[in-house]
């Protein structure tokens, strides 16, 4: 795809994400007072007058009349009261606006602090929700309460703003109308008394609206608006094939986790909005080990990046400029943005600083470096409040060094040792391999200083006499400081490859579990099993009805509701969310609304490690991966069990139709001949009438009692009350019983001689070989005996072949016919409801014989063998 091709698809999937959902517009203003709420009432006037079904989720009128006047007419939904520590706020009612459903709400200020208890932390959540529903959503907001300029309006105005929303929400806006109002005609307001009360005016003009606040704010909040207008024209020029400006690629915002990793992420957002690029937060996790603080403020900058709009990722190496520059490079970075490094003489006399180093080897990229006064302030000044951690590093260093000098003067004076070098490198490789390198390097500084003092002449002075012994102590430092980075850079190599060889580990025995289960229950306790212990925390997995949890654990009100919103809207919701925070559980959606994932992890676990949350949200995916295959095997069998019952219904059907309509047919036929014409019969006629009624009367049971049989047969009703019989006796009964109703049937027989009697139930075997019998009668032309074989096989079991000259039996069918209610389309099953052979097969097979299918002996017809084991009363099943 070229590149002109490419924008113009980017430019259509963004124009159709607009499209998606409510349209969403914001009054933008540059301070409070410049009439956002005004204006935004004026055009929802209009859109009444016009007919549009206008509803007021909430608006601040702040007692102003000439608001106020333009509220009347609006329908205005109740709010909902919420009692926090004695009092009662009112806050926007969510759940009333989306059942209400208006084609446009008005909802005013969309920085707001919901108060505890809602359903979101802020009102721009609200927002978004209602923009998902389908709602169209007018909305005001001041310049400073964007997210990306929270920096800039602190230098401008020395205020924090705590109240924010990140930029994300201005990517979903349709429109943006920018309410000005020139700094005089604010501040006169403000005296007038007409945006707070004359107490706080008073104490806003000399503060946050004094004339070069307001002019600084207002020049923000055009730039804001004409870069949003720009943005959106050149999409939409581009999405109509017009003639546009490439789009530029990524920036990469690289942090450190030194302090100042927020403030790069905004910085960076800024840049990229500004250049219509996309970005991503990058993180490098080299072989040392993170500080606790330095991990919180790595994960509350990704975490501040996702807010944002961008990417975040994680990446490791032993070099941070080369895992910074390959990864720019993989993903066609144009710009990288760093924080400015700290001040370290000696490493920059060598050029070996972050900043020199790319400047060096990034000749590729753009290098943007960002630094702060309070960066640069707290990278000076040695920190008073260091973590206990670091104070016990310490001290193991300096008692390491302590004891080496005892131990050296011992080695010295008990067995004469002189090198003694050896023990204090040794000392240092060991306090390396329990600490980090700054103590490591503090081990080596003190051992070289003990080393110094009491084992180089002349002893208990730091003066060295010989020149040799200069060269040994300096040697020694080097190869104490060589060895003590070299042990603690392994140390931390290893501590990171075990605990990513513990998550590789952990979604390697998922996968395996869930490889192995066969339903969605089995799924959702292995993956309940697997991450507990992977994460050490309890985890509950809910799937539509059913739940399944790690222990006796459950999700409370707050989790329920965190849950079916997380659910509904497929977001994370709960704990370390902006959604619903107050549970206790993390709520991870499952795909296409399956279920969610819940997982509490201990309560002094107050922020979450990008890796913790990554490996979560991998095992989340590979949960959801197995729910929805077992789902799909689930209904492939649903399927074919359905098509099965599908097509026994049919054959039952054709059955009843067919093989139960005509004897009935015949028996109402020679009733009604008996019934109306009996005087004008003599006997004769209505024998034979009679003899009709009951040969069919006993042919339609013969049909119902194969029908009972074969249920009998399914649901293990069949009890075998064995008995002796002889095979001649056994055979002479069914030809006999056949011959009554097939009085045309002829019936050659080779029994061998000196056949011994069986041990069976001698009415299913009989039946089982009527049913044989008969169906070969009907295949075998008129006036061609049926031949009937019966001899021992070689293995001592009664073997007996019923012969028929029929068309015979495809090979391909041999082993469907004893299929229920299968009839082959040509040959010697062809018609008949299907029964017969497959009742046969099952009474056999209820005495551990077996019936199959062979070919004819002359090239035609078919034999159908029956086998039976001898056995005797004592070893037989009753």
């Amino acid at each position: 795809m070229t590149d002109a091709r490419h924008e113009q698809a980017n430019a259509l999937l963004g124009e159709l994400n607009r499209q998606q959902g409510g349209r969403l517009t914001i009054f933008l203003g540059a301070a409070p007072g410049v009439g956002k709420t005004y204006a935004m009432l004026t055009r929802a006037q209009e859109h009444k007058r016009q007919g549009l079904d206008v509803v007021i989720g909430i608006v601040e009128t702040h007692g102003r009349a000439e608001t106020e006047a333009l509220v009347a007419g609006l329908e205005v939904l109740p709010r909902r009261v919420l009692p926090y520590n004695g009092h009662r706020l009112e806050e926007l009612d969510l759940d009333a606006l989306l059942a209400r459903k208006p084609q446009l709400a008005l909802i005013d200020e969309l920085a707001h602090t919901n108060a505890s208890g809602s359903r979101h932390d802020k009102r721009w959540q609200d927002v978004l929700e209602l923009l998902d529903a389908g709602i169209d959503v007018y909305t005001t907001i001041n310049i400073q309460h964007l997210e990306s300029l929270n920096d800039l309006v602190l230098r401008i105005t020395g205020v924090r703003v705590r109240e924010t929303v990140p930029d994300i929400v201005f990517d979903r806006l349709r429109d943006i109308v920018l309410v000005d109002l020139p700094p005089s005609e604010l501040i006169q307001r403000l005296q007038q008394g007409k945006v707070y009360v004359p107490e706080q005016a008073a104490q806003a003009l000399h503060s946050f609206f004094s004339p070069a606040n307001l002019t600084a704010l207002r020049e923000l909040a055009l730039q804001t608006a004409a870069d949003r207008v720009d943005n959106l024209h050149r999409e939409a020029q581009t999405a109509r094939g017009g003639p546009s400006v490439a789009l530029r690629r990524l920036v990469l915002v690289a942090i450190d986790g030194r302090g100042q990793s927020e403030y790069l992420v905004r910085v960076g957002r800024r840049l990229a909005e500004r250049r219509d690029a996309p970005w991503q937060v990058v993180f490098v996790q080299t072989a040392d080990e993170m500080e606790p603080e330095q991990r919180g403020d790595v994960d509350a900058a990704l975490t501040l990046a996702r807010r944002l709009g961008g990417e975040a990722a994680v990446v490791r190496g032993a070099s941070v400029v080369d895992a910074l520059l390959d990864h720019a490079a993989r993903l066609g970075a144009s710009s990288i943005v760093i924080g400015r490094t700290r001040e370290r003489p000696i490493a920059r006399m060598f050029n070996r600083t972050l900043t020199q180093q790319l400047i060096q080897r990034g000749a590729h990229f753009e290098l943007t470096i960002v630094s702060t006064p309070e960066a640069r302030a707290s990278a000076r000044r040695w920190r008073l409040d260091e973590p206990q951690s670091r104070a016990r590093m310490y001290g193991l260093a300096v008692v390491g060094a302590a004891l080496a000098i005892a131990v050296a003067g011992a080695a010295e004076a008990l067995i004469g040792l002189t090198d003694l070098s050896m023990v204090f490198i040794v000392a240092v490789l060991l306090i390396a391999v329990r600490t980090r390198m700054s103590a490591a390097v503090l081990a080596a500084v003190l051992c070289f200083l003990g080393y110094n003092f009491f084992f180089i002449e002349p002893r208990f002075t730091f003066f060295i006499g010989a020149r040799q012994g200069v060269v040994t102590v300096l040697l020694f430092l080097i190869a104490a400081l060589v060895t003590g980075r070299l042990a603690s850079r392994l140390r931390a190599q290893l501590l990171a490859l075990r605990a990513a060889n513990a998550h590789v580990t952990a979604l390697q025995q998922l996968s395996r579990r869930l490889a192995l289960a066969v339903d969605a229950r089995q799924a959702m306790q292995a993956t309940c099993d697997v991450m507990e212990r992977a994460l050490e925390a309890d985890v509950i997995v809910q799937v539509q009805s059913e739940t399944v949890a790690s222990g006796a654990h459950e999700l409370d009100q707050k989790g329920r509701s965190a849950a079916d919103w997380g659910m509904r809207h497929q977001q994370p919701s709960g704990r370390y969310t902006d959604t619903l925070a107050g549970s206790a559980w993390w709520l991870l959606p499952l795909p296409e609304e399956m279920g969610v994932l819940g997982i509490r992890f201990p309560e002094h676990l107050k922020t979450l490690s990008d890796e913790h949350r990554r490996l979560a949200e991998a095992m989340r995916d590979e949960l959801a991966q197995t729910l929805q295959r077992t789902r799909l095997v689930r209904e492939l069998e649903d399927s074919r069990i359905s098509g099965e019952t599908e097509r026994l219904r049919s054959a039952l059907l054709a059955s009843v139709s067919h093989d139960l309509r005509s004897p009935l047919a015949a028996i109402i036929g020679a009733a009604s001949s008996l019934q109306s014409y009996s005087a004008q019969m003599d006997a004769t006629d209505r024998n034979a009438l009679l003899d009709t009624v009951r040969l069919e009367g006993e042919r339609l049971d013969r049909y119902i009692q194969n029908l009972l049989d074969m249920t009998r047969l399914g649901h293990g009703g069949l009890s075998l009350n064995r008995d002796w019989i002889g095979v001649d006796e056994l055979i002479g009964a069914a030809t006999s019983r056949l011959s009554r109703y097939e009085s045309t049937a002829r019936f050659e027989l080779a029994i061998a001689p000196n056949l011994n009697a069986i041990w069976v139930h001698p009415a299913l075997v009989e039946q089982a070989l009527f049913n044989v019998l008969e169906n070969a009668v009907r295949f075998t032309p008129r006036g061609r005996p049926v031949r009937i074989e019966a001899s021992d096989d070689p293995e001592g079991r009664l073997r007996i072949d019923v012969c028929d000259e029929g068309p015979g039996i495809p090979e391909a069918e041999r082993q469907r016919i004893f299929d229920m209610f299968y009839s082959v389309e040509r040959g010697d099953r062809g018609g008949g409801s299907g029964l017969g052979l497959t009742i046969c097969q099952g009474m056999i097979g209820a005495h551990g014989g077996s019936v199959e299918a062979l070919p004819g002996r002359s090239g035609h017809g078919t034999i159908i063998r029956m086998t039976l084991p001898r056995l005797e009363p004592s070893s037989s099943t009753p």
